[in-house]
C-alpha cells in the first residue's frame, strides 16, 4: 500500500466514527402519566399535552407519553397501574390526585414525579418541605388548608337560612382531616352547626346525606379527596334531591350540575407540571424544585341549580363570581 493511501485511510477512519455520531437522531425521552378517568381530567391532559408541545416537546417525536387512565373502581388498582408504569422506565411520572403518590413511592425511589391537585404532601409525608421537597418528587398543591374557611363563610352567604352543615370528607387522608379542622374552626363565627360524613363507598354517602338531611335549614360542603370525585354524579344528586345548598372545592361539581364552588384554576396546575417536566428532562431535579401553590382561585356558580333550589344569589356575590352558569 502506498503511504499516501495508508494515510488517507488512517485518516477516514478516525474522522468516520465522529460523522456517524453527529447524525444519531436526540434520545427520544419517556413520560408517563396516571391520572383519574374523568371528563375534566381528559380535558386537563389535553392542556398538559399542549403545553408540552409549547415547550418543545412533541409527542411521537423527541419525547413518547405512555398514560394510564384510573377508574377509581378500587384503590387496590392502584399498585398495579404504579407498577406498570415504574416497568415502562421513564424519564418522568406525572401523576394526579394523593391517593396515586403512595404506591408510586413504593413502586420507585429514583424515577422523577411530579405530582397535580394534591393537598397536603408535607403531612401525608410525600415530601420534606414545601421549599425543598427532597427525595423524587415534587410538584403543584390545591390550596392551603385556611382556604377551608372560605367554603363556610360562601355557603353562610349564597344560603343565609343554613344553620348545618354536613362536610364529606375522606377520613383516612390527612387532607381530610386538616380540611375537616379549620372548617369546624370557623363554623362559629357564621352560625354553623357542622358534622363530618366520612366517605369510604356509594352507599355509605348515600345513607349519611338522608340521615342528615331529615332536619331542616341543612347545606354540604363537599372537601377534597380522590373519593369525592370519584363520587362526584351520586353527591350532586343527592344535593338536589335532598335540596341542600352546596358548596365545592373544585368547578368540575358546578359543571355538572352542583350549585357553587371555590378552588384553584387546574389548568393552570397541568401548564405547571409541563414546565417542571420540560426542566427536569434537561437536567433539574426535583428535590431542588419547589412545592407551588395556586396563583388563581376561580368562583363558579351555577344559577339554574340555584332557582332550583329556591336560592337568590346575592348581587355582592355575582360580583365576584368568574363564572355564572346559566
Amino acid at each position: 500500500m502506498r503511504r499516501r493511501d495508508f494515510i488517507t485511510l488512517v485518516g477516514g477512519a478516525a474522522v468516520w466514527p465522529v460523522a456517524v455520531r453527529a447524525q444519531q437522531p436526540e434520545r427520544v425521552r419517556r413520560v408517563s402519566v396516571l391520572m383519574y378517568d374523568d371528563a375534566g381530567q381528559r380535558a386537563n391532559y389535553a392542556a398538559f399535552l399542549q403545553a408540552l408541545q409549547q415547550l418543545g416537546w412533541i409527542d411521537g417525536q423527541n419525547v413518547r407519553i405512555d398514560t394510564r387512565w384510573w377508574a377509581g373502581a378500587a384503590t387496590s388498582d392502584l399498585s398495579k397501574y404504579a407498577t406498570d408504569i415504574v416497568a415502562l422506565a421513564p424519564d418522568v411520572i406525572v401523576a394526579t390526585g394523593a391517593a396515586l403518590l403512595p404506591p408510586l413511592l413504593r413502586a420507585t425511589h429514583t424515577v422523577p414525579i411530579v405530582f397535580v391537585s394534591v393537598t397536603d404532601p408535607v403531612g401525608a409525608g410525600f415530601v420534606e418541605t414545601m421549599a425543598r421537597p427532597g427525595g423524587n418528587i415534587t410538584g403543584f398543591i390545591q390550596f392551603e388548608y385556611s382556604l377551608s374557611g372560605k367554603w363556610v363563610e360562601l355557603l353562610k352567604q349564597i344560603a343565609p337560612g343554613v344553620t348545618r352543615a354536613a362536610v364529606l370528607r375522606d377520613p383516612d387522608i390527612s387532607a381530610g382531616i386538616g380540611q375537616f379542622a379549620v372548617i369546624q374552626a370557623v363554623a362559629p363565627s357564621v352560625g354553623l352547626e357542622v358534622t363530618a360524613i366520612n366517605m369510604r363507598d356509594a352507599g355509605e354517602i348515600e345513607r349519611a346525606v338522608a340521615a342528615f338531611a331529615r332536619a331542616p335549614n341543612g347545606g354540604l360542603i363537599v372537601t377534597a379527596s380522590g373519593l369525592t370525585l370519584a363520587h362526584r354524579e351520586l353527591i350532586i344528586a343527592l344535593a338536589a334531591r335532598y335540596k341542600l345548598p352546596a358548596v365545592y372545592y373544585r368547578r368540575y361539581y358546578v359543571d355538572s350540575g352542583g350549585l357553587v364552588s371555590y378552588g384553584f384554576d387546574i389548568v393552570q396546575q397541568y401548564r405547571g407540571a409541563a414546565g417542571y417536566v420540560d426542566r427536569i428532562l434537561k437536567g433539574e431535579k426535583p428535590a431542588d424544585l419547589p412545592v407551588q401553590a395556586p396563583t388563581k382561585y376561580e368562583l363558579v356558580i351555577n344559577l339554574k341549580t340555584a332557582k332550583a333550589l329556591g336560592l337568590t344569589i346575592p348581587p355582592s356575590v355575582l360580583a365576584r363570581a368568574d363564572e355564572v352558569i346559566e
